[in-house]
């Protein structure tokens, strides 16, 4: 009966443990986020300094149609790269964001039917009935949040990329 208060103790300490690594994860990316995006807004107020120097510098009108169309074009590229890195950034945290799901929901589901199983075999008047109920929602469980990675990763495109390397690797 000791055991059953600290199997409850050690189960929360690792969901506690997981939860502080993926506040963790969501802080730095958040941090790296405003970062990139304190580096471009500087970058593009510099870029508009100097093009507005460009432009009153310029001798003819032609000439400033055609510094226009290549400042607009080189804020538009700054822009994209931006915007592919934050994703680049939220595609790495949603794969380490499954990542530990994952392993928590492996770990978790475990440790849980562990201690279920210590919890209802010291019940006087045990059903078999229950534990085998709770063991059908737990692999139901982890059956269901497989099916919901798998979903997510298609969604996200790396699905397709797995299955056309695999076409090729069969020629």
């Amino acid at each position: 009966m000791v055991s059953k208060p600290e199997q409850y103790s050690e189960l929360h300490r690792k969901n506690m443990e997981a939860a502080m690594k993926l506040a963790q994860m969501s802080i730095e990316n958040s941090q790296r986020i405003v970062a990139l995006q304190a580096e471009t807004a500087k970058a593009l107020f510099q870029d508009s300094v100097d093009n507005a120097k460009a432009l009153a510098a310029a001798k003819d009108p032609q000439q400033a149609v055609a510094l226009r169309t290549q400042f607009t074009q080189e804020t538009a590229q700054k822009m994209i790269a931006a915007a592919r890195e934050i994703a680049e950034i939220g595609n790495a945290s949603r794969s380490e964001f499954s990542r530990m799901m994952t392993e928590q929901l492996a770990g978790g589901s475990k440790d849980m039917m562990d201690a279920f199983q210590s919890f209802f075999g010291a019940l006087p008047g045990q059903n078999s009935q229950v534990m085998e109920t709770m063991q059908k929602a737990m692999a139901n469980a982890n059956s269901a949040f497989a099916q919901i990675t798998q979903a997510s990763a298609s969604a996200f495109g790396r699905e397709p990329a797995k299955a056309a390397a695999k076409a090729t690797k069969k020629k």
